[in-house]
């Protein structure tokens, strides 16, 4: 499934497509909000492993708003439950991935990712 948790490790793994291919763009997308169980400790756990920047552009692009530009140094529980929900709650069943580099595309189906590349892609 397409979650934000997964798509800030994505990048584009087309042959001679090593730079500017992270993150991938969201293009054309439905989203689904699926409630999770919250865990305080596997988000602080998990926190050092995000790439920032790219997690809230990526929210911005589904239309989710709720974490602050710059990631803070005061961890609380609001704090946690924004980045919960964004994480592990916004789910994107159809659409695309697009590479900002190359421009390939990712299709989405059914909530999952198609990152198979042909044959002529593969580096």
């Amino acid at each position: 499934m397409v979650r934000l948790i997964t798509h800030n490790l994505l990048a584009c793994h087309v042959k001679g497509c090593n730079t500017n291919n992270f993150p991938l763009q969201f293009q054309d997308v439905q989203i689904e909000l699926r409630e999770a169980d919250f865990n305080a400790d596997f988000l602080r756990g998990f926190l050092p492993k995000i790439e920032w920047n790219a997690l809230v552009d990526a929210a911005r692009q589904l239309g989710d708003t709720s974490l602050p530009q710059e990631q803070p140094t005061m961890i609380d529980d609001d704090f946690l439950k924004a980045l919960h929900h964004v994480l592990l709650e916004i789910h994107v069943e159809e659409g695309a991935m697009v590479c900002p580099n190359c421009k390939h595309v990712y299709p989405i189906a059914s909530g999952i990712p198609n990152m198979l590349l042909a044959e002529h892609e593969i580096g």
